[in-house]
């Protein structure tokens, strides 16, 4: 192995310039399929990180609406009846629409989701600054990590919302009383309000309720559980009590979004068509060093070096080369996701860059099986020419 590791070092070192150059290439894949798996996890949690981090148990749709939380529609007597049920902790009624909010300056505006929440219930985010909401019906606002950073703004700032009611813009000013962590919905942060604050800034339709009186009307309700464990048999219990309801879990919630499977599909197909090529780059790249080479080879094995360590010098020289041109990689991956704005949908997680990054280093070894295989079929008289 001490042998291997010398011819292997000693050829890189020689021929320093072409190794350099090749792992600048490697260096480039690994960037890319650093960025689409980070583009992946970005475009996924900026559509679950809200439904993923909720403190309920179990989420309640109207039937008809498909697990679509926009088409749904609860009104407050489905939430008593769920309410009176056995198992049921809480039941809060969760609105969603679309906002605005003005980035500093003035002139541009952040997209955001505007999530009506009632104060202490399942729904309503924990701060990490500031504190939550104590009644429903303030102009306060909590927001999440986001949303402060691209506007400036914290606990005790005033915020400005705007929404479109008809054809006309309408502003609203709110408290900003508290600062969560990122809560991501819809591929846009989120601002929450209390209940009734949601109502007047962004109304929805209201509903006749069973007894007679108008309501207003949520998109879906966020229950909570006694026993978390009993989630099925509450589950069979509310869909057996109430008709036109369909109940999931969070995570069924987020998984059937309009789109989201469709999404993180295309995006791993993108990631394996990466992966493909920097096998087949890679492969080609050591195929012609070997072709390069065959004189040298052919001379070792006429001194008597072995096959073993002929193949473990090859290999180690694609291990090397790849190990330099992922560093150089990862590095320019971190200092490229120091300048992206947060509101760019790009997460780097270390659990799937790991994932991205062992996968390449798998590939070199790959794509340079045919090389090395090239390389132990050498025959030493006819790569000196001494053969007929």
């Amino acid at each position: 192995m001490i042998t291997a590791w010398h011819l292997a070092f000693k050829e890189i070192w020689r021929n320093r310039g072409r190794f350099l150059l090749f792992a600048l290439v490697i260096a480039l894949i690994a960037l890319l399929v650093l960025f689409i798996a980070a583009l992946g996890e970005g475009l996924g949690s900026g559509n679950r990180e809200y439904l993923e981090k909720v403190d309920a148990d179990l989420i309640v749709y109207q039937a008809v609406a498909r697990l679509s939380i926009g088409a749904s529609r609860v009104d407050l007597d489905t939430r008593r009846a769920i309410r009176a049920l056995e198992g049921v902790n809480a039941v809060a009624p969760v609105g969603f629409g679309s906002a605005a909010v003005p980035e500093p300056g003035g002139s541009e505006f952040l997209d955001v989701a505007l999530i009506g929440v009632e104060p202490g219930m399942p729904g309503e985010p924990p701060v990490v600054a500031g504190e939550g909401f104590i009644r429903d019906n303030v102009n306060e606002a909590i927001i999440d990590r986001t949303v402060a950073l691209v506007t400036g703004l914290g606990a005790g700032d005033d915020l400005v919302v705007r929404t479109v009611k008809g054809n006309e813009d309408e502003f609203y000013t709110v408290r900003i009383v508290g600062v969560s962590s990122s809560q991501k919905y819809g591929l846009r942060p989120s601002v929450f309000l209390p209940k009734r604050t949601w109502d007047k800034i962004r109304p929805d339709p209201m509903v006749m309720g069973a007894n007679g009186l108008v309501q207003p009307m949520y998109n879906v309700l966020f229950v909570s559980l006694a026993d978390p464990s009993q989630a099925e048999v509450v589950t069979d219990r509310i869909k057996s009590r109430l008709d036109r309801v369909e109940v999931v879990d969070p995570r069924t919630a987020y998984e059937n979004t309009p789109g989201y499977r469709e999404q993180q599909s295309t995006l791993a197909t993108q990631n394996a068509f990466a992966l493909l090529i920097g096998v087949l780059v890679i492969g080609g790249f050591f195929q012609i060093q070997t072709l390069q080479k065959v004189p040298q080879i052919g001379m070792l094995k006429a001194i008597g070096t072995p096959n073993g360590i002929i193949g473990a010098a090859a290999l180690l020289q694609i291990v090397i080369t790849n190990l330099v041109g992922i560093a150089l990689g990862a590095l320019v991956a971190y200092v490229v996701s120091l300048v992206f704005p947060p509101n760019i949908p790009i997460v780097f997680e270390p659990q799937s860059s790991a994932i991205a990054l062992a996968s390449i280093l798998l590939m070199g070894p790959l794509g340079g099986l045919v090389s090395v295989r090239y390389s132990l079929r050498i025959e030493p008289l006819t790569a000196l020419g001494l053969g007929k």
